[in-house]
């Protein structure tokens, strides 16, 4: 099947660079930079955007070479909450067609919003229609104003993540096993065919959180990748020295599960630019990130690069980056161009 949309047909090659009539490196319409070194994910709400802008987004983040794509699983952004949201995981079947290469998915699932047998469906399915580019990103939850309004039981921390817990355990036999029977306290499946299993096997589960008792146990038994929220970044060689604890009880290597950051990234390609992306930034994610000085790498190229490597020095092996203007094509293509061949990955 041609998903091409008269661009490369294969989901699975990647694109080469190419020279436009400058002579430079580029990701322009007709040109493409090769994939990133440490992966790197690009990270957009849906926010105030029309499916037709996420479109457009999505290809301009495959043709500069980025390894994949994140949406958000909310039904409306907390500082703007009366912009139109997309759905996460409808919109992802929808870039999987407008895609050749891209891998995508949901950064995280609120476990809350669905069954986990109905999650395995649509992840599944989104399995196919991209030709195995899925990763389905897990958690338990935070928006609490989000479960008041849409019927939602926002319980305890603790048996949030409980469920959790019985969601991956399900899912994951579910797409291994040809009948499934789980009984747990707050999931109960019988006996339950599933099929198609998804094209990956396994497919890629990243859990994102940074409880170190519940969530890091989770992210040891269940995931291929952990991600870490911007708020915990901090603390991020503790906690994957605690993650590589919990490993070890159990007996599985650490070094399967791929250690990623999500950072938020504002750049400019002098300082004048930068001061500009910068008043951007704050209309645009000041609602999520509360102090962009602190919480974002900040500044042109060569000093976002030096913050980065110091990241991947850490034990960081990709990341889920947050532009300051959400990925306008001429900030994708400055931090594929001018970023990406710095990084030491």
């Amino acid at each position: 099947m041609d998903r091409s949309h008269g661009r490369s047909a294969s989901p699975y090659t990647p694109k080469k660079a190419s020279r436009n009539t400058c002579g430079e490196l580029c990701c322009a319409p007709g040109c493409t930079l090769p994939r990133m070194e440490p992966a790197v994910y690009v990270f957009v709400g849906q926010g105030g955007l029309n499916y037709g802008t996420l479109r457009n987004r999505a290809i301009a983040v495959e043709d500069c070479g980025y390894d994949g794509l994140w949406l958000v699983d909310h039904f409306w952004a907390r500082d703007r909450p009366d912009a139109d949201f997309l759905d996460g995981w409808t919109t992802i079947a929808g870039l999987a067609e407008a895609t050749d290469r891209l891998r995508l998915g949901v950064l995280v699932t609120c476990n809350a919003f669905r069954n986990p047998g109905i999650l395995a469906k649509v992840a599944a399915t989104a399995d196919h229609i991209s030709d195995g580019r899925i990763e389905l990103g897990m958690g338990a939850g935070w928006m609490d104003e989000e479960f008041d309004a849409y019927g939602f039981d926002f319980a305890p921390v603790g048996e949030r993540l409980d469920a959790l817990g019985e969601s991956l355990e399900i899912l994951t036999r579910l797409f291994s096993e040809k009948r499934t029977s789980f009984e747990g306290d707050h999931y109960r499946i019988r006996n339950a065919p599933f099929f198609p299993k998804p094209v990956q096997s396994p497919l890629p589960i990243t859990i994102g959180g940074a409880g170190r008792q519940v969530m890091l146990r989770l992210v040891a038994r269940h995931a291929n990748r952990w991600n870490c929220p911007i708020p915990a970044a901090p603390e991020i060689a503790s906690l994957v020295a605690t993650l590589h604890d919990h490993c070890r009880e159990i007996g599985r290597d650490a070094a399967e599960i791929t250690v990623s950051e999500q950072v938020a990234v504002v750049l400019g390609k002098d300082e004048a630019d930068y001061r500009n992306k910068r008043e951007v930034a704050e209309d645009r994610v000041g609602g999520f990130i509360e102090d962009i000085d602190a919480m974002a790498v900040c500044g042109t190229p060569s000093k976002v690069a030096d913050e980065l490597n110091a990241k991947i020095a850490s034990g960081v092996a990709d990341f889920a980056v947050i532009f300051g203007d959400l990925g306008e094509r001429d900030t994708l293509e400055l931090f594929a161009s001018h970023v990406a061949p710095q990084l030491t990955g």
